[in-house]
């Protein structure tokens, strides 16, 4: 593990495995803050990137078994999920009405980055908009509706952040309270995570327990994110971490991450928060070109597969058959970006051949 953090220059690391439900290690590598002379310790919160997508679908299949919501209800137009007038005004490609909320859960909405992804482009947005300021979410959303559809829903698949924050509205939407309030009392809190929370944009905001984020080599400072004249590393201001919402907004540990696995993966060692026909929903396997809800991938073979990377970040949530489930997330961004996950993977994947058989039985969710 040491030498695979050296390799790859970064900083600090937390690693949590869980084996049936049961949280068998957790362990914190390098440095929460490096400056500081901190150690990464398991209680440690990071940024989890595009793993928040995993709760979020969550939330939705939890308002779909309260019978609040359908997976092929329509997103747009007049008595819609979302039926604000300034979201109906802006659309041109009246395709978008014509959006699920399945097709959202599994990237098919029709959602490109043609013009980039706007979730991470709120500069550009501001020139072309003329905008007075950073996009609050509403703005965010009516000005992204004013472009054209880079395919038909349903018909194709491209990866699409803007789809979850169009979730999370949607939540918001039917339960009348803030995303993050929602998510925190009616899906975190009976999964037993309780130190999760939605990321803050800069260093000086960030939570008690929480790390300090590192840029990869040679990274140059960027423009802020709300253009205000200011020079800013990425991973402290040069995008609105905290508008991500649920796609990508949440911090939060390893081993509470384990937790929220084993509230949703049908095990009911610990009691879980979904119905058993929800989880078989969320992690149907129907082929390579179709995302699982919530989850990157569900093989038929029963790994499941959640990645984030963000400037300064990555994580991983891998779920196995054998009913180990091993989460890393680093608090140092790499030259590889979203593809690092690949190569945790394979740490994971040697890892496990060499010491799985070595695990203690016991269980630290008990401590």
């Amino acid at each position: 593990m040491r030498k695979f953090l050296k390799r790859w220059e970064i900083k600090g690391a937390s690693l949590a495995i869980m084996r049936n439900d049961s949280l068998v290690y957790a362990k914190g590598y390098g440095w929460a803050d490096l400056e500081d002379s901190i150690r990464m310790e398991p209680g440690n919160i990071l940024r989890m990137a595009s793993v928040s997508k995993l709760i979020t679908a969550t939330g939705i299949m939890s308002l779909k078994e309260k019978g609040l919501i359908s997976l092929q209800d329509t997103v747009f137009g007049p008595g819609k999920l979302l039926d604000d007038s300034l979201y109906t005004k802006s659309i041109r490609d009246r395709r978008i009405f014509n959006i699920t909320v399945e097709q959202l859960l599994r990237h098919k909405g029709g959602f490109t980055t043609g013009h980039g992804d706007p979730m991470f482009s709120s500069q550009d947005m501001i020139r072309q908009f003329r905008l007075d300021g950073a996009p609050d979410s509403r703005t965010l959303v009516s000005c992204e509706l004013t472009r054209w559809l880079g395919f038909t829903p349903g018909t194709s698949q491209q990866y699409s952040n803007f789809g979850y924050l169009l979730l999370s509205l949607i939540i918001e939407k039917i339960t009348g309270e803030p995303y993050e309030q929602y998510i925190t009392q009616e899906i975190l809190a009976p999964a037993g995570c309780y130190d999760m929370h939605i990321a803050r944009n800069y260093y000086e905001d960030r939570y008690p327990n929480e790390v300090k984020y590192y840029m990869q080599s040679g990274s140059v400072p960027c423009e802020e994110y709300n253009l205000s004249g200011r020079m800013v590393e990425k991973c402290y201001g040069g995008s609105n971490i905290t508008g991500l919402s649920g796609a990508g907004a949440w911090v939060g540990s390893p081993a509470e991450l384990c937790r929220f696995v084993a509230s949703i993966d049908g095990d009911d060692t610990i009691p879980d928060i979904l119905s058993k026909e929800s989880i078989a929903e969320m992690t149907e396997y129907f082929d390579p070109q179709t995302f699982s809800l919530g989850w990157n991938d569900t093989k038929p073979d029963g790994e499941w597969t959640r990645t984030g990377t963000l400037s300064g970040t990555s994580a991983l949530v891998k779920r196995y058959p054998d009913g180990e489930c091993w989460i890393m997330i680093t608090n140092t961004g790499t030259y590889r970006g979203p593809y690092f996950s690949k190569y945790v993977s394979t740490l994971f994947r040697r890892c496990r051949e060499a010491y799985s058989r070595y695990l203690p039985d016991y269980n630290l969710f008990g401590s």
